[in-house]
C-alpha cells in the first residue's frame, strides 16, 4: 500500500522566496491598474510579454544555458504562449478596467480550483477524490459569493470584468495541464522564454492593430508599471517560481495562490483607496478554505486514520 503524500518541510529560504513571489505577483495587479491610466489593454500586455522575453533570453545567454533545436517545440511554445500569457494577461488587464485590484487577485486564485478539474478530465491518474471534490465545491462557492448574483442577473461592465478574470484562471489551468507533458525535459528558463516569445509575436501586432503605434510619452509611473510587469512580474517571477518549486515542492508552492490577494488588496487600498465589499472577503474565506483542502493541509474527518491503516 502507498502512504499518504506528506507536505515537504519549508526552509526559511523557501518561505522567504515564496513570500517574495507572492508580493511580486500581488503588485502586478496594481501595476496593471497604473498602466491602464495611459496605455491600452493590448499594448500593456505586449510590453509585458516582449520585455520579459528579451530579459529571459539575455539571462539564458548570460548563464550559457543550452537551447534545444527541436522544431517541434515551436507549436508547443505557441500553445503555451497563448494559454499562459496572451489569453490570461489580456483578460486580466481588460477585466481590471472594471474590477478592483484586490478582487481581481481573489478571482485569479481560482486557478488552483480549475487546475484540479481540468486535470481530472485530462489525466487518468488524477481522480476527483471526495477531498478534492469538497475543495472544488468550496472554491466555487467562494467565487459565487465574491462576485454576487449580479454577475448573472444584472450583467454590466463590472460583471463582465469579473467573468473575464475567471476566464483567465481557466486558461492558466489548461496551460498547466498542457505543460505537464508538452514542456517535459526543458529547462524552465527556456520554456518560459519560448512561450513569452510566442506570446510577443501575437501581442505586438495585436497591439498595433487595436491601439495603434504607442506614443511613448508616458508619465514616469506608467513606465515604472510597464517595466515592473515585464522585468519583475514576468521574467523574475518565473525564476522565483521555479526556485521555490525546487526548494519546497509543488504542494507548498500552491500556497502562493493564497498569499497573492493580501498583497494586492493592501496595495490597491494604499494607492487607489480601493475597498472590497464584505461578500468579497467572505468569498475569499471560502476559497481559501477550499484551496487548503485541495492542498491536503486540511483533511476530511477520518480520512487520515483510514490512510494510515491502509499503509
Amino acid at each position: 500500500m502507498t502512504r499518504p503524500v506528506q507536505q515537504q518541510r519549508m526552509s526559511s529560504k523557501a518561505w522567504g522566496l515564496l513570500l517574495l513571489l507572492s508580493a511580486v505577483w500581488g503588485a502586478s495587479f496594481l501595476s496593471n491598474r497604473v498602466a491602464l491610466d495611459e496605455v491600452g489593454v493590448a499594448t500593456t500586455v505586449a510590453f509585458r510579454v516582449a520585455g520579459a522575453a528579451v530579459a529571459l533570453w539575455l539571462w539564458i545567454a548570460l548563464c550559457r544555458l543550452p537551447v534545444p533545436r527541436d522544431a517541434g517545440l515551436v507549436w508547443r511554445f505557441a500553445v503555451m504562449g497563448a494559454l499562459n500569457n496572451v489569453i490570461p494577461f489580456t483578460l486580466i488587464v481588460w477585466g481590471q478596467q472594471h474590477v478592483a485590484s484586490g478582487l481581481a487577485s481573489i478571482l485569479n486564485a481560482t486557478t488552483a480550483v480549475f487546475t484540479v478539474v481540468v486535470a481530472t478530465f485530462a489525466f487518468a491518474d488524477e481522480r476527483l477524490t471526495p477531498q478534492k471534490s469538497l475543495g472544488v465545491l468550496l472554491g466555487l462557492a467562494g467565487v459565487a459569493t465574491a462576485i454576487g448574483p449580479e454577475a448573472i442577473t444584472a450583467f454590466d461592465p463590472a460583471a463582465a470584468g469579473q467573468l473575464a478574470i475567471l476566464g483567465a484562471s481557466l486558461s492558466y489551468a489548461i496551460a498547466a495541464t498542457f505543460a505537464r507533458t508538452a514542456m517535459r525535459g526543458l529547462r524552465p528558463e527556456v520554456a518560459a522564454a519560448g512561450m513569452l516569445t510566442a506570446a510577443a509575436l501575437v501581442m505586438i501586432p495585436a497591439a498595433l492593430w487595436t491601439d495603434g503605434v504607442p506614443s511613448l510619452d508616458y508619465r514616469a509611473p506608467t513606465w515604472v508599471a510597464l517595466a515592473y510587469l515585464a522585468l519583475v512580474a514576468s521574467a523574475l517571477a518565473y525564476l522565483l517560481y521555479y526556485a521555490v518549486l525546487g526548494l519546497a515542492g509543488a504542494g507548498n508552492l500552491s500556497l502562493v495562490t493564497l498569499l497573492i490577494p493580501p498583497f494586492a488588496i493592501v496595495l490597491g487600498a494604499a494607492v487607489y483607496d480601493e475597498t472590497l465589499a464584505p461578500r468579497a472577503w467572505a468569498g475569499f474565506g471560502l476559497l481559501a478554505l477550499g484551496l487548503l483542502i485541495l492542498d491536503g493541509r486540511i483533511g476530511l474527518p477520518g480520512r487520515k486514520r483510514a490512510a494510515e491503516e491502509s499503509a
